[in-house]
């Protein structure tokens, strides 16, 4: 049975896109197996630290996009550009707070800590 063809569409007349309950039972799986196996990868020590945070880094952002499409509808069709627009600001908006702040502790751990290990020698023989 067609909706659209009584005027019942999972589309609105702004344009924006509304779930249907199968997409969010995808979504809603997908985000469990994304969170177990993130899980598995810190709980289960099969991996360097190294690679288990690549992996969890991956991870997470799969499920950015998996909550983009599945929660909240976001995708690349010419009535959502505008959102897409607002998504794509924002993420650079937040890249460059996250990347300034690393950058700005970056610089004062490079800056601080020599001074620190001069007036604590026995700091580095105790973490090393």
């Amino acid at each position: 049975m067609d909706h659209s063809a009584h005027g019942h569409s999972h589309v609105d007349a702004a344009g924006a896109s509304h779930g249907s309950y199968t997409s969010y039972a995808i979504g809603f799986v997908l985000s469990v197996i994304l969170t177990a196996a993130a899980f598995w990868a810190v709980m289960s020590h099969s991996m360097s630290p190294g690679a288990t945070v690549t992996t969890i880094v991956i991870l997470a952002i799969v499920q950015i996009f998996v909550h983009l499409v599945f929660f909240l509808h976001l995708n690349f069709s010419s009535e959502q550009r505008w959102n897409v627009t607002a998504f794509a600001f924002a993420a650079l908006v937040v890249l460059i707070v996250i990347g300034g702040s690393l950058w700005i502790i970056h610089n004062m751990t490079d800056r601080m800590m020599p001074q620190m290990q001069q007036q604590l020698p026995g700091l580095t023989q105790q973490q090393g």
